[in-house]
This record gives structure tokens, sequence and C-alpha cells, in this order.
């Protein structure tokens, strides 16, 4: 069995080397009323994914919404220990930047690729925040096209 892998490039929010299974949205999260930070998981009445836990995964989504207390939500996951191993994001804002510097987890943005078209959710990633370098091993066949940025 093959397995497909690709390389996305992007810019070092914060700093550090992971890896682990990535967790995918295409829905914003809300930091206020959106997460439970003790139990890591997300509680969004209509998210798509209310009750899933994003504790020691790779959480990949568009970015935050809501007001500033999702930095705040977010540093208390990290007392917690349910944070997610690393964010990588496709829209950066204060709101974002500012949690992932409190949760002190790698964190990317401005990718070469737009990573919600290419990780799924299951797929094996390392981030390598430091490099840029964001290497997926997916679970799943994709395209050529979309393995290669083509």
């Amino acid at each position: 069995m093959s397995v497909d892998t690709a390389v996305l490039k992007g810019r070092k929010v914060v700093g550090g080397v992971v890896e682990g299974e990535a967790l995918v949205t295409r829905q914003t999260i809300s930091g206020w009323g959106g997460i439970n930070p003790t139990l890591g998981t997300i509680t969004e009445t209509r998210h798509e994914l209310r009750g899933v836990s994003f504790k020691d995964k790779i959480l990949v989504f568009p970015g935050a919404k809501g007001s500033s207390g999702w930095s705040a939500m977010f540093h208390m996951t990290r007392l917690s220990g349910t944070a997610p191993k690393a964010l990588l994001f496709t829209e950066m804002t204060t709101k974002v930047a500012l949690g992932a510097v409190v949760m002190r987890v790698p964190s990317m943005t401005d990718f070469d690729r737009n990573p919600l078209d290419l990780i799924e959710t299951g797929d094996w990633v390392k981030v390598d925040a430091d490099r840029g370098i964001v290497e997926v091993r997916m679970i799943a066949p994709r395209s050529a096209a979309l393995r290669t940025g083509s």
C-alpha cells in the first residue's frame, strides 16, 4: 500500500515541531462560548465538530470568530492539558494569533496552497513551523494535482 504525501509551505506564527492526526473544519471556531476548555471540545451548537475533541490534534481551520475571549478560552486549554498540538489556519486575525501565542503550540498561516483543500481529518501531519513546512501523509488517495499543487 502506498501513502500519498504532500508538502505545504507557510508562515510561522509560533515556532516548534510536532506531528499528529489532523482534525479539519471549514468553519471558524468561537472561543468564548464555543469550546469547553476543560474537555478540549467544541460546544458551539451549529458547528460541524460539535462534541469533538481537539486535544492532541493538529487543528486545521479557517480561523477564529467572536470576541477577544477566544485567546482566554484557548489559553485555558493549555492549562487544562486539552490544547491541540498545533494550529494551521487560513485567516490571520489578532484573536487567533494571540490564542496561538498563549497556547504555545506550533502555529502557521499564509500557505502556498489552502490546507483546507488538501488536509482531511485523520491525515497524519508533521508541522515544522520553524522551517515553515507542513508534511501531510494522506489516509485516502488524492489526485496528483492536489498532492503537487499543480
